[in-house]
């Protein structure tokens, strides 16, 4: 039996001006709300913080995505801003097990990322203690990218080897490329531009949760 889809908006297009109501406009039709960290050294891109993040009042999980250097540095941090779950990247943490051993301990999912060019091979120690895994179907550090269908070979392997795992997929995902990732094995789709940049957001983000129908 196939895993549900869920849909996992970027707040990264968000207006942060007004960025509580800009989430609550979207939490009728959202499952998760998909939070960037950049640091400007692991990503060339900066953006928010845990501070930005404990201000951050939804019903909603939020899905916390560390594109930083030395994650386990914030992991705490984050964990006490209120995220739900957080994900660090393979290229950027040093202690990888440990790291999502702390995850957990802090009472979050914790789940694992690997950028384009990073092999599924990079990650396989942690795959068993992982909640899910985040395939990065674009570089990391800005939005509004093309989808690079290259990485879908990871989610099927991924998918055929740990078929209860969930795996995220990130970048590029719009109604043309969903069908792909979920026809491949991704059940959580993360959209920025394609469903904040929207005319009618709610009918974008019901295009992909049906994408693979």
């Amino acid at each position: 039996m196939s895993k549900k889809i869920l849909i996992a908006p970027s707040i990264l297009g968000a207006d942060y001006g007004r960025l509580n109501e800009s989430l609550k406009e979207l939490e009728s039709f959202s499952d998760w709300f998909h939070v960037d960290v950049m640091d400007g050294n692991f990503v060339k891109n900066l953006t928010i913080g845990a501070c930005v993040v404990a201000g951050i009042k939804t019903k909603l999980p939020l899905d916390c995505h560390l594109m930083i250097n030395n994650p386990h540095l914030y992991i705490e941090d984050f964990a006490k801003a209120g995220a739900s779950s957080i994900t660090i990247h393979a290229e950027a943490s040093r202690h990888l097990p440990e790291d999502i051993t702390k995850i957990k301990e802090l009472g979050c999912r914790a789940g694992v990322s690997i950028s384009p060019d990073t092999s599924v091979d990079a990650i396989a120690k942690v795959l068993p203690m992982v909640d899910m895994v985040l395939i990065m179907s674009v570089r990391p550090g800005f939005g509004g990218q093309s989808f690079m269908p290259e990485v879908l070979e990871k989610v099927k392997w991924l998918r055929e080897h740990f078929p209860d795992l969930d795996i995220e997929i990130d970048g590029g995902i719009n109604d043309k490329t969903a069908p792909l990732a979920i026809e491949a094995g991704a059940n959580i789709l993360v959209a920025g531009s394609y469903i904040l940049k929207n005319e009618n957001p709610e009918e974008a983000a019901n295009k992909l949760r049906n994408a693979g129908k």
